[in-house]
């Protein structure tokens, strides 16, 4: 099974050499890697996208503006957007462009909305009005459903009925690539998909009210790291994860529309931790292979509704495509303790998530 794993692997970046690719989203945490990957595997990469949401940010870390088209622009500016994808007329379209946290979706619902719902119509309406796509992949998350805060995973014929305005604006989404892909692709080349993706973590997210991103800023600050829910449990996945997975789907598609459709992409069971359990792996991970120690404490704020309890079953693009999860939590969580020491430490980022790159291929 490993062996076939790595095979698929290594065939995936040949596939996508020379391929025109868009990805909206590009300047941010996943983005940065999917563009660094597409980049590296020789394919010709467009990025449009807000610019990179916090400071420092892994697109300016991770060198890769130089190698491909890099666009600033709102996915909220149709007309905008249609240009760019008149003037590289791509093959394939990842859509990752968001308003991406829960608590800021209390704050700015409006906006949350406008990004995450008419920004899919206007990728949406740009795909259908270029003839170049063959393959289009929506990627959500698995707060699209509705939360029945149960012990086991949802799955792809759920309900979606999000319940803060950052997944219920996911959901939305969610039924407008339904809607656009009966209405407008059941009888043309293009194919449509969405991934539902777990909270993924990594190196080189900086975002606010993230676990692992608010560890490295209490590190970076000596202070103590601060978890206000540490009991909820989520299904944390490191980034190259889903990344791949998006890969895959997009290129299964490209070759053969019948693998269109809806998958999530998580971990197994066993990997879906709690917070508190997360953040106590980083703190004794952190002091064995840096030799320092850091603690947390439970500071619960509050805060907005949140889930309390979420997981996936993944059991369809298993079965559709042979996939599994490549690195467990502990492994995880050893790429992210190195990635931040190579950061903290001012030495090659880029030479890190090569590094990190070629470990989870092979």
């Amino acid at each position: 099974m490993e062996e076939m794993g790595r095979l698929i692997m290594s065939e995936l970046l040949e596939f996508y050499k020379d391929k025109k690719v868009l990805v909206t989203g590009h300047t941010g945490f996943k983005g940065a890697w999917l563009s660094r990957i597409l980049v590296q595997a020789g394919a010709s990469v467009t990025g449009y996208s807000l610019e990179a949401p916090t400071n420092p940010n892994l697109f300016g870390l991770a060198d890769v503006e130089n190698r491909m088209k890099s666009v600033i622009g709102d996915i909220r500016d149709r007309e905008h957007l249609f240009e760019v994808f008149k003037e590289t007329q791509p093959e394939i379209v990842i859509h990752l462009a968001a308003q991406p946290i829960v608590r800021d979706s209390y704050k700015d619902p409006v906006y949350t909305y406008e990004t995450n719902v008419m920004g899919t119509v206007n990728v949406l309406e740009c795909v259908r009005c270029t003839g170049s796509v063959k393959s289009f992949l929506n990627v959500t998350t698995d707060k699209v459903y509705l939360n029945r805060e149960w012990q086991w995973g949802y799955r792809e014929n759920e309900e979606l009925n999000g319940y803060d305005p950052y997944s219920n604006s996911k959901s939305c989404s969610e039924l407008v690539t339904s809607s656009y892909k009966n209405s407008f692709f059941n009888e043309s080349d293009v194919a449509i998909s969405t991934a539902r993706a777990g909270n993924v973590i990594g190196g080189g997210d900086f975002a606010e009210d993230r676990i692992i991103p608010d560890c490295v800023r209490a590190i970076e600050k000596e202070e103590d790291i601060v978890v206000r829910n540490p009991f909820s449990t989520r299904p944390y996945q490191h980034v190259l994860e889903p990344i791949m997975a998006y890969l895959m789907i997009a290129e299964k598609q490209y070759k053969d529309k019948k693998y269109a459709g809806c998958y999530n992409v998580g971990p197994d069971d066993v990997d879906c931790w709690s917070t508190g359990e997360l953040v106590e792996l980083f703190c004794r991970t952190w002091k064995e292979k840096t030799g320092r120690a850091v603690k947390w404490i439970n500071r619960y704020d509050g805060g907005p509704h949140e889930a309390n309890f979420l997981k996936l079953d993944c059991s369809k693009i298993k079965a559709t495509f042979g996939w599994t999860p490549r690195w467990r939590m502990a492994t995880t969580m050893e790429k992210i303790i190195e990635w931040t020491d190579v950061y903290l430490s001012g030495k090659d980022i880029c030479e890190c998530m090569n590094k990190q790159i070629e470990e989870f291929l092979n």
